[in-house]
């Protein structure tokens, strides 16, 4: 599995960055982004260089841990996984590039893509400081327009891109990528009702175009959810004195909530469950609440069924069952 925390090259490269800046403003740029992101105006509010540098460190972090946390469970589902090229579309700083690069050591060609100057600028420095990923090609230009005049890639990747869409526009994006994916495909949103909504979304359409479910879903059927009901997932991270100060927060750690799904070309071997809430642990059962192929299910499991109680007892929020 891989860890949450960021890579050593690319911690260093960000310490790095954190000569001479002030952190007051950096936190005050990384507020206000984050407050646009919230009323819906994405990227648009990232301009300069400082603007780029104080998203990253107050954003990359957590994006990195979940979308690890996706690719750990794509790496579950299909551990003969051996990619060799990956797209990250609205790639960004560069962060889903740089957790496929640990996921699977077997990708030698990458591409991004991402209309934003100043994140492009940010990513291709922290690129040119990894023997690796050195060789990124980086694409300037809107999403929708940069994919049609892509070749496809084993492994395609959308985190935290398409809230930033329409639906119509969503839609279309969603077919996009879906051409441009050899094998799989893995979207990542926010971990909100709207998030999981708009996973659900592209998931329904991409079934109806040949997708498999390969995570976190151990089926193809409907959500089994009901609202207010949600599917979504937590990673936890650790928070760096200068994370916590930009952030302004108090604990040193973080739990990043998130709504994904891995879609593939070809069926694969799935979980029979998966654990959708951090399961409760009692004296005498243990309480879980699961997604099966027969829909959704709050297993119990007492303690008198010892081995069972005993394996219930290391079931995890987000774990696949088999």
């Amino acid at each position: 599995m891989i860890a949450p925390g960021l890579p050593v090259e690319l911690k260093a490269s960000l310490d790095a960055k954190l000569h001479g800046l002030s952190r007051g403003d950096a936190a005050a740029r990384s507020a206000a982004i984050s407050q646009t992101y919230r009323s819906g105006g994405g990227s648009a509010a990232i301009r300069s260089e400082a603007d780029a540098l104080a998203y990253a460190l107050a954003r990359m972090p957590a994006t990195y841990a979940a979308v690890t946390a996706c690719l750990n469970a794509l790496r579950q589902a299909r551990p003969d996984f051996t990619p060799q090229t990956v797209l990250d579309i609205g790639a960004g700083p560069g962060t889903a590039t740089w957790a496929a690069a640990e996921a699977f050591v077997s990708l030698d060609r990458f591409t991004s893509i991402d209309a934003n100057p100043a994140l492009r600028a940010l990513a291709t420095d922290l690129f040119g400081q990894s023997a690796r990923l050195s060789a990124v090609r980086y694409i300037s230009g809107d999403a929708r327009a940069a994919l049609a005049k892509r070749e496809a890639a084993d492994l395609v990747i959308a985190s935290y891109l398409v809230g930033e869409m329409d639906e119509a526009g969503r839609m279309a994006l969603a077919g996009l990528m879906w051409s441009r994916t050899r094998d799989t495909l893995v979207v990542v949103e926010p971990g909100t009702p709207a998030g999981y909504a708009r996973i659900m979304a592209l998931r329904t359409q991409l079934i109806a175009s040949g997708a498999h479910v390969a995570a976190p879903c151990p089926h193809d059927n409907a959500c089994p959810l009901v609202s207010p009901d949600w599917c979504h997932f937590a990673q936890r991270l650790q928070r760096s004195r200068t994370h916590m100060a930009l952030k302004r927060a108090e604990l040193p750690f973080e739990d990043e909530k998130f709504s994904y799904v891995v879609l593939t070309r070809a069926p694969v071997t799935r979980p029979g469950a998966r654990v959708l809430a951090q399961p409760d642990v009692g004296k005498v059962e243990v309480t879980a609440k699961l997604c099966t192929p027969d829909g959704l299910v709050v297993a119990k499991v007492p303690r008198r069924a010892k081995a069972g109680y005993a394996h219930a007892r290391r079931w995890r929020w987000g774990d696949a069952e088999p």
